[in-house]
């Protein structure tokens, strides 16, 4: 009787790669892959091998660039889309650097650009203190307005040239609110560049303000049934249901951002003192009581949801490699929710509001909501002084002429 082989048996690399193909075998288990879903990712890595043959590159000058220039001729031929992966080839640029193969090159200084934005980045990680996805937008804002200067001396810079860039921006046909982040982001690197005595004048003053017309200016919860809607559209029979039932709970019960959400670790799980430790903006950090039936459906997503990991992040992809989710994770698993309990679409910072309004309802003072919201500032808490219309109304004057009764 002849034995069945294996489809990853199947599989042949040739070429650089061939030597290195029992390590990433090997890591790519470590990740959480199966056998079957590890075929597809040694047959790209096999056609890697023989594009690098081809090209007359050794596997030490593996790099981003040269995946990049890869997976264009991937696009260029239109064959294997569906065995495209970069988590893939990351995972192999990973396996080479820990064999000592791949090393970083050694590359020419940066321009002057890229080492201003490198240096205005620092600032706003460490001095500022801002998120990392907030810090990327603003650097990338810089990037485009100091490109635009066509050559100029950044010390020459006037204010017209400021407000013009704004302009331009507008006049892209971008949206109101993609205008307005720009804004902030050129705000924050003229005022850097002020700081740091790269221009003369804080212009920052120069970048005129974007408005628009909002659909609405109060902050708008969910309903009690439709709560109850998105965590009875779990499924917790399955694992990826009892992990979007922990982290939906989580939101409404703590009023989390998403980010917040994502960046928990079983080490800020303290169990004993019923706590969990929430890393905030600006590196602010905070312990929260931990709800009993907050605690119990995490208990339960780490017992039988959780896939086996070394990782130490709380909650993890559904699916290999079994990494960290991100914040954008936690968002998408909000509208699977709505769609699965034919609700209205909604992101997971709506589950916030929710929280705030249930408590301004309860007449909790808005010093209180902000401790509970870990607002930096009392003016942020100010937008859900609104939401009570009954007790605005008391406060309201009589329109003259009008008789009280």
């Amino acid at each position: 009787m002849v034995r069945a082989r294996s489809r990853v048996s199947g599989v042949v690399v040739s070429g650089p790669l061939e030597p290195f193909v029992g390590a990433y075998r090997l890591e790519l288990e470590s990740r959480g892959y199966t056998p079957r879903s590890m075929v597809p990712l040694l047959r790209q890595v096999g056609r890697l091998s023989r594009w690098l043959r081809g090209q007359g590159l050794t596997p030490a000058q593996l790099d981003e660039h040269a995946v990049e220039a890869f997976f264009a001729v991937q696009r260029a031929g239109g064959r294997y889309r569906s065995q495209w992966s970069r988590p893939g080839l990351r995972c192999l640029l990973d396996v080479l650097g820990e064999l000592g193969v791949a090393r970083p090159a050694v590359s020419c200084p940066g321009s002057d650009i890229e080492v201003l934005v490198g240096c205005f980045e620092r600032y706003l990680l460490d001095e500022r203190g801002l998120a990392i996805g907030t810090v990327g937008g603003y650097v990338a804002h810089a990037r485009r307005f100091v490109g635009g200067l066509s050559g100029q001396e950044l010390h020459e810079l006037e204010a017209s040239q400021v407000t013009a860039a704004v302009l331009r921006e507008v006049d892209r046909g971008v949206s109101v609110s993609a205008a307005q982040n720009f804004v902030a982001g050129l705000r924050a690197f003229l005022r850097y560049c002020f700081l740091d005595g790269r221009i003369g004048t804080d212009l920052a003053g120069a970048a005129l303000a974007v408005t628009g017309r909002r659909r609405s200016t109060l902050p708008q919860g969910i309903s009690p049934g439709q709560a109850r809607a998105l965590l009875d559209s779990c499924d917790r029979r399955t694992a990826l249901g009892r992990r979007d039932y922990a982290i939906i709970l989580s939101l409404l019960r703590l009023g989390l951002r998403r980010g917040e959400l994502a960046a928990v670790t079983l080490d800020d799980l303290d169990w004993r003192a019923g706590e969990m430790v929430i890393h905030g903006k600006g590196g602010r950090t905070d312990r929260l009581p931990l709800p009993a039936d907050v605690g119990a459906a995490i208990a339960g997503y780490l017992s039988r949801g959780r896939s086996a990991s070394s990782r130490r992040e709380l909650f993890l992809r559904a699916r290999a490699p079994f990494g960290p989710i991100e914040s954008g994770t936690v968002s998408s698993t909000v509208r699977r929710a709505c769609r699965r309990a034919g609700i209205a679409s909604m992101g997971a910072h709506r589950l916030r509001h929710t929280m705030a309004c249930q408590m301004v309802d309860a007449g909790v003072p808005l010093i209180q909501i902000g401790q509970v919201l870990r607002h930096q500032s009392l003016q942020s808490t100010g937008i859900y002084a609104r939401v009570d219309v009954e007790r605005l109304r008391e406060l309201a004057p009589p329109w003259p002429g009008v008789v009280q009764r």
